[in-house]
């Protein structure tokens, strides 16, 4: 038995409808906050899925303020734009009310207001210091798990991207709320399903902090979200399918909070950052080829959960192994998403630079199972062309 710690948010709810109890939570938690933040993306504000949230916290007699210029991998210029409106405003409370991005700005405008501490300074794992503004997570997609990590990424250059880790980054609150992620578009769905299983498995095959909280979390997350994906993709306005979504998604984020990703990981970042692919389909694209690779090392634990996603497979470690990702192959295909490189763009002419920028992702790559070398990513990258 390995020695281990365990972190998380100390309070989640999940429960359909609980965003529109925003003000009663802040208030009840929070009694002396007049100021709140929502910090989102112009998309989600336009679909007015916060509306109830902030008549609930108006009700409530706290004044709101919305930051709404989050953009998918956001920049440096607008993590230090939302925090100098932050400031101006004197906010006392944060929420993060979105995807990934806009819950991973939430995190740095908490650690930043009234900091005199610099954003670059905080690159890396534990180097943020001091406290924050309270803050809460409510998510939009089932995806990311940010709403209970400690990690933000930042885009700190054309098209590469630091991530700062450390304790002060977890939410205060995590709100589950499946009424919020209604109208998210299938593809959208999908690719975020998947990469909240990535997270998942690969938690459960990192080299370091793998642990049994986080092992029982990823196979509990699995269950969920292999099990209602279809569901949720087909059926969009099934209610108790989005749930479980959130509920795997958040069990996920928990898990790889705690024993971190790896290779899939490393590989997916250069082509969000070089082509603009979303996250979880950058994921989602170089997952089974990064699977195949690791399989010598850890066919026993892909074994292992084969049992979850395919149930069905007898044999070796290897032949069950084989079957999980034929599974996750087959699940993309399924939900009809892009599965090869080329269909977002890649050409073999970028394969040196994704390998190139894959590598400087040493945070990552130094928890995968097998050792990644510069050849073997752009071999990688070569099988999922």
């Amino acid at each position: 038995m390995n020695n281990f710690d365990f972190r998380t948010v100390p309070y989640l709810i999940s429960q359909t409808g609980a965003a529109k109890q925003l003000g009663d939570i802040i208030t009840q938690h929070y009694p002396e906050i007049k100021r709140v933040l929502i910090v989102t993306d112009a998309g989600f504000l336009r679909t007015g899925l916060i509306a109830p949230a902030m008549a609930n916290l108006e009700q409530r007699g706290l004044q709101v303020s919305v930051f709404a210029d989050v953009v998918a991998d956001p920049p440096e210029s607008v993590v230090l734009q939302a925090v100098s409106n932050a400031e101006k405003l004197e906010i006392e409370l944060v929420v993060g009310f979105g995807g990934g991005s806009s819950m991973d700005v939430a995190k740095l405008i908490a650690v930043l207001s009234g900091s005199t501490q610099a954003l670059g300074s905080m690159y890396g794992i534990g180097n943020v210091k001091g406290q924050r503004l309270p803050l809460i997570q409510i998510p939009t997609t089932a995806g990311t798990g940010s709403e209970v990590t400690p990690i933000s990424i930042v885009t700190t250059g054309a098209t590469t991207k630091m991530g700062v880790v450390a304790p002060q980054l977890y939410a205060d609150i995590a709100i589950l709320d499946a009424e919020l992620t209604i109208g998210l578009p299938t593809k959208v769905t999908a690719a975020t399903g998947i990469d909240a299983m990535v997270h998942a498995i690969e938690a459960y095959t990192t080299k370091h902090k793998k642990n049994p909280l986080s092992d029982m979390l990823a196979r509990q997350a699995l269950t969920l979200l292999w099990g209602n994906i279809d569901e949720a993709c087909k059926n969009g306005s099934n209610l108790a399918a989005r749930q479980a979504m959130l509920l795997g998604a958040m069990l996920a984020g928990q898990c790889f909070a705690n024993a971190p990703c790896a290779a899939v990981h490393a590989l997916a970042y250069p082509i969000g950052g070089i082509f603009h692919v979303p996250h979880g389909l950058s994921n989602s694209l170089v997952l089974p080829h990064v699977l195949r690779f690791n399989a010598p090392n850890a066919a026993g634990q892909y074994a292992e959960l084969a049992s979850i996603i395919a149930p069905d497979a007898q044999g070796s470690d290897e032949a069950r192994s084989s079957a999980l990702i034929h599974a996750m192959e087959a699940l993309a295909q399924r939900v009809g998403i892009e599965t090869q490189l080329r269909q977002v763009g890649v050409t073999v002419n970028d394969l040196d630079q994704l390998a190139n920028d894959a590598m400087l992702q040493t945070r990552l790559l130094g928890n995968n199972p097998r050792e990644v070398s510069l050849a073997d990513a752009r071999a990688i990258y070569a099988a999922a062309l």
